[in-house]
């Protein structure tokens, strides 16, 4: 999506540290471009945070940042959001006052030759959904055909402009005039990849200077007749092209199959756990290969298995479908870091991409709004960080990065090794820190003994493990035994760190057996901020979320 702002101020756009899609900030406001299905904020507390959730915990600068209006959740385009009590009691009266200069873009097959529509229908709930009513609220919309905008078949770009602010209410109006919104199978429209309903311009009074500020975003999408067409999912999480280029680009249903797709630098990683191979490649040529802004190096194909750990290497190992495979490691960058990355030794590729949020965290020292800072250290020696089931020693180089000593713990000296790589490659000396090859539960017992302590402690185990010294460990049963042994290392005003992906174990479970392993040892908590999957990995009824997180911070 593309944009541009005239006003007070100037546009981030450039600015490698900030997300891609700020279109605008000052002391006052900051005006973001929405991306297509992300809540404007989180509907519950263990769900995908919404975008208000994720830039508050972001940054300190946006820690107080408040909400004068909303979009809906398939909705992309223009929000903006207050940064002192000032700006949002100024927004709020403008909003109230339907001071607000609103319009919107989107496609509908028009079943008139009109050039332009009034709609003023009244508004209100019917159940669990929105009704146009007679009694309900006052609604006002006008539709216009957009003059050179995309067109294919029978659709047509519109433009929206609604006088009033009501839920849903352009897709109740489209839908109401007969002409309802493709993607919109809620009220009538026909299916798409997408909702095509794009928040193109806002304007309003600058709540400091008192000037008209305005701002305007093209949505980019294109449209067919078949409403296959369109790009705003692809790379729709380029958060920080500059710092990161592995991410997850999105989830892909079909009748076949229904498979992810994630980048890695310059390739692409299919991954299901049915279909073929030719299902994969046939989809990918007609929905993301033949982008101008695609071109893959190489595709590579991902079957996931139920038990990936009695696979042999090669059978586990993704397979190029499409183009030049990579070498055998090649580098990404996340966070502005690089870590090596293999598709040829086995099911695990080298970095978890549903944790780049969190290992940000270990790098800023910032976690989240309320939370103090990370890793501050004394005036004679660094904070120290064990990384127990280190793998590949991803949150090892992040927190290396942030100025942690480190401590990595894994049971497979291969990854190790690899971790020890993923230093050198950031110029972090690995003689500096320490990697240990042995049993987690073993060396945990062994500090304790030895009265060694920790100032930040990762535990992000396996879902299911077996070694020879502790034997079985299931996180459903035992993150409980784990998280006791790990407290009994963690030093006053220390944070741990605990993670999961067991999918059986609810959030709320979860973060009571964290609690309780605290009140065991008589700690109190002084923080704690819960992260869920970050929003590329979103949580949806047929996707429920797998991945919970809970930072905290120990007395």
């Amino acid at each position: 999506m593309s944009d541009e702002v005239t006003g007070v101020g100037q546009p981030l756009r450039g600015l490698s540290q900030d997300p891609s899609w700020i279109v605008f900030e000052d002391e006052d406001l900051l005006v973001a471009n929405k991306p297509a299905g992300w809540n404007t904020h989180s509907p519950s507390p263990f769900a995908n945070e919404g975008l208000y959730d994720w830039l508050r915990h972001r940054e300190p600068r946006w820690a107080g940042l408040g909400i004068v209006h909303r979009l809906d959740k398939e909705t992309s385009g223009l929000i903006v959001f207050t940064k002192t009590p000032q700006a949002a009691k100024s927004l709020t009266e403008q909003f109230m006052g339907r001071q607000v200069t609103k319009e919107y873009l989107c496609v509908a097959a028009p079943r008139s030759k009109d050039r332009r529509w009034e709609c003023q229908a009244a508004i209100a709930k019917r159940g669990d959904r929105w009704a146009c009513l007679p009694g309900g609220q006052e609604a006002r919309t006008t539709f216009q055909i957009e003059e050179g905008g995309p067109s294919a078949g029978p659709y047509t770009t519109l433009r929206a402009f609604p006088a009033t602010g009501r839920t849903h209410q352009i897709r109740l109006h489209a839908a109401y005039l007969g002409m309802p919104i493709a993607g919109d199978t809620l009220y009538g429209g026909p299916p798409g990849p997408r909702l095509f309903l794009h928040a193109a311009r806002l304007g309003f009074v600058h709540p400091s200077s008192g000037s008209p500020v305005e701002f305007r975003s093209d949505p980019g999408w294109r449209i067919d007749a078949k409403l296959a067409g369109t790009q705003d999912w692809r790379e729709s999480w380029r958060v920080c092209p500059g710092e990161t280029d592995c991410y997850r680009v999105g989830t892909i249903d079909s009748d076949q199959t229904q498979f992810s797709l994630d980048r890695f630098g310059p390739y692409l990683l299919a991954q299901t756990a049915d279909g073929s191979p030719e299902d994969i490649r046939v989809r990918l040529l007609q929905d993301f290969c033949s982008g101008p802004d695609a071109e893959p190096r190489a595709v590579y194909f991902k079957r996931l298995l139920k038990r990936p750990g009695v696979a042999e290497t090669k059978q586990a190992s993704p397979d190029c479908i499409l183009g030049t495979p990579s070498a055998e490691r090649f580098e990404v960058r996340e966070n502005g870091l690089k870590y090596l990355i293999s598709f040829s030794e086995g099911y695990s590729v080298g970095l978890f991409l549903d944790q780049r949020e969190n290992r940000r965290r270990w790098m800023t020292g910032h976690v989240g709004s309320g939370f103090g800072r990370l890793g501050v250290s004394n005036a004679d020696r660094k904070p120290e960080l064990l990384n127990a089931f280190a793998y590949t020693c991803g949150f090892s180089v992040a927190a290396a990065a942030g100025g942690w000593r480190t401590t990595s713990l894994d049971l497979s000296r291969k990854y190790l090794e690899w971790g020890r790589q993923n230093f050198e490659i950031n110029r972090l000396h690995p003689g500096d820190h320490e990697f240990i090859f042995g049993d987690v539960f073993d060396w945990l017992k062994r500090w304790a003994r030895r009265g060694r302590m920790f100032d930040g402690i990762v535990l992000d185990p396996p879902t299911f493990s077996i070694s020879k010294e502790h034997g079985r460990f299931a996180a459903e049963q035992d993150y409980g035994k784990l998280a006791d042994a790990a407290i009994r290392v963690l030093a006053p005003g220390g944070v741990l760190f605990a993670s999961t992906n067991a999918a059986r174990l609810a959030p709320e479970d979860f973060v009571k057996t964290l609690l309780a392993a605290a009140r065991a040892h008589g700690r109190t908590i002084l923080q704690q901020h819960y992260v869920p999957q970050p929003p590329d990995f979103p949580i949806r009824k047929e996707e429920p979320g797998y991945l919970k997180t809970l930072w905290l911070r120990f007395q």
